[in-house]
């Protein structure tokens, strides 16, 4: 599937440099990052440990502040707002997924997703209405109430991707979703996210080690030493 036609970029990023302090010394984690990702687009980052993928993507998904450079995204600069309007404006636009799905033990899957919704203020019937919906685009109706010490790790990713929809995101940012997942169930997952963007309209993000993604994506764009090499 080719991405949506839009004028507007989803991600936009231009020099975009992050210089962290360690101690006496100055560590660039990204060296002047030029990224354009269009509305609708599967784009994976790739590079090994400490390229700047999880770093790239904390800055595009507004959890860090750049040193330098701007991000837009969907023509909107992030990189000045203060840290209650990006605060407000990541619990609207982003939805973000981690490696090790980061759901709450104790809550039914049902419950995590209806969570999100909680939190952002929708109403009883809304929030009912969105998480059984979430949770029926991956495959999880049958599943939605249990918790996820109960459901497989493939599962529990997938509980982990309704969550990150609940609010409908116009852009999900996924850091290794498949690195504790085994081949087969890897490739269940990357064939749910092209599902999502089909049917949610999302642009989707994602870092990755995993050879599998290649295949899924529309574009791969490699890092090293915090620069983008291809």
């Amino acid at each position: 599937m080719q991405p949506e036609t839009n004028s507007v970029p989803a991600v936009e990023t231009a020099d975009l440099k992050r210089i962290y302090k360690v101690g006496s010394m100055e560590v660039a984690a990204l060296r002047g990052i030029d990224l354009c990702i269009p509305a609708g687009g599967f784009v994976a980052l790739k590079g090994r440990s400490g390229s700047g993928k999880t770093t790239l993507l904390n800055c595009v998904g507004g959890l860090d502040r750049p040193t330098s450079g701007t991000v837009r995204i969907f023509g909107e600069e992030i990189a000045r707002m203060s840290d209650r309007q990006r605060t407000r404006w990541r619990s609207r636009h982003i939805g973000f997924i981690f490696q090790s799905f980061g759901l709450l033990p104790t809550l039914s899957a049902y419950e995590n997703v209806e969570l999100m919704l909680r939190i952002s203020g929708a109403r009883i019937r809304e929030r009912k209405e969105r998480a059984v919906y979430c949770l029926n685009l991956v495959g999880l109706t049958k599943w939605m109430h249990h918790r996820p010490y109960e459901l497989s790790g493939g599962q529990q990713q997938r509980v982990a991707i309704a969550r990150a929809l609940a609010n409908k995101p116009r852009l999900m940012l996924a850091d290794e979703p498949t690195g504790e997942l085994d081949s087969t169930t890897a490739r269940e997952v990357l064939t749910l996210f092209r599902h999502v963007i089909e049917h949610e309209h999302v642009t989707i993000l994602m870092s990755s080690h995993d050879q599998l993604v290649d295949e899924y994506v529309d574009r791969v764009v490699s890092l090293r030493d915090g620069q983008v090499i291809s």
